[in-house]
């Protein structure tokens, strides 16, 4: 029986296994290890924290994170496979109301860096926060 997820432990297995999926995953991969090369561990933990803050409310996370994924060369197919991956990896671990929230804000969080990644495409000012 699956259990909801309940906190920074379930959050811990959540990201970890997520992004051992990501880092296999051949139109992903190319993107992350460009981007994170030497740097995955330091991206983990930032992102224990971030959903820690998400689901919880637990503070510690300090960031911008479209800042990040703005001016990344990626496509709507790459966040439908980002989202996959995702919801995937919450379904295979967990199940409850926590676990759906994830999947709700990740969703949220894919359609709108798209969006506004798509509508910044060929911009000259493009617009971070």
């Amino acid at each position: 029986m699956k259990h909801d997820i309940s906190g920074l432990e379930d959050i811990k297995l959540m990201v970890d296994d997520f992004y051992e999926k990501v880092a296999e995953d051949e139109l992903l991969a190319p993107i992350f290890n460009f981007r994170l090369s030497t740097y995955w561990v330091p991206h983990l933990e930032k992102m224990y924290t971030f959903w820690n803050a998400a689901l919880f409310g637990v503070k510690g996370y300090m960031g911008n994170p479209f800042a990040k994924h703005a001016t990344m060369p990626v496509t709507d197919e790459h966040f439908e496979r980002w989202l996959r991956l995702f919801n995937a990896t919450v379904d295979t671990h967990f199940a409850g109301p926590m676990a759906e929230e994830a999947k709700r804000r990740g969703l949220i969080m894919a359609t709108t860096f798209s969006r506004r990644i798509q509508n910044n495409q060929g911009n000259e000012q493009l617009t971070l926060v």
